[in-house]
């Protein structure tokens, strides 16, 4: 068997977990009609689109010279991502989200072996670059699900699983067995 440069492995498994959150949220962005984008649920909830701002602007704050820079940068206007403006339609919020995601990931492919063992600052606080990744994982990750879970209200019997479909576990199962049995 060859050897695995596990720093290596780890970069390209976070690559391909963030790809994996982008293309969660945008099938599930994908079902719903675009004025569902700005629907709440209740007064006190987040929309999706707001959700989709907000990940954006955290994706730019953190990503934009990652290893060099605070991950809050002074232009941010955290609280504003959580508001709507006039100025938000659903391309404009569509155009932010694929730009914050295409920073995250053209960022991450910079990273070396050698960054593993740095750290980066946020907000003041000192933080290893894996854990950094890890946490902005984490916060994406609950967002996306978040975006998922609104989608799918707001889609109703339009919906289509992102996952296995219910009652079909064991079908599931056993593919996946098959596909990944070795000769």
């Amino acid at each position: 068997m060859p050897a695995t440069n596990q720093p290596n492995d780890l970069l390209k498994c976070w690559m391909q977990e963030f790809r994996k959150l982008k293309l969660q949220g945008d099938r599930a962005v994908a079902q719903v009609r675009p004025d569902d984008l700005f629907r709440t649920l209740d007064e006190d909830s987040n929309c999706i689109a707001v959700l989709m701002k907000h990940l954006a602007g955290n994706i730019r704050s953190r990503w934009t010279g990652f290893l060099t820079m605070d991950g809050e940068k002074p232009d941010r206007n955290r609280d504003s991502e959580f508001l709507l403006e006039d100025t938000d339609t659903p391309e404009s919020v569509k155009q932010r989200w694929e730009a914050g995601w295409k920073l995250l990931l053209e960022s991450l492919e910079t990273l070396r072996e050698v960054d593993l063992g740095r750290s980066v600052i946020v907000r003041g606080e000192s933080q290893t670059v894996p854990e950094a990744i890890f946490r902005q994982m984490s916060h994406y990750a609950s967002h996306v699900g978040q975006i998922v879970l609104l989608a799918k209200h707001f889609a109703g019997s339009r919906w289509q699983t992102l996952s296995v479909p219910r009652g079909q576990s064991e079908e599931y199962n056993a593919a996946m067995r098959q596909k990944w049995s070795r000769p």
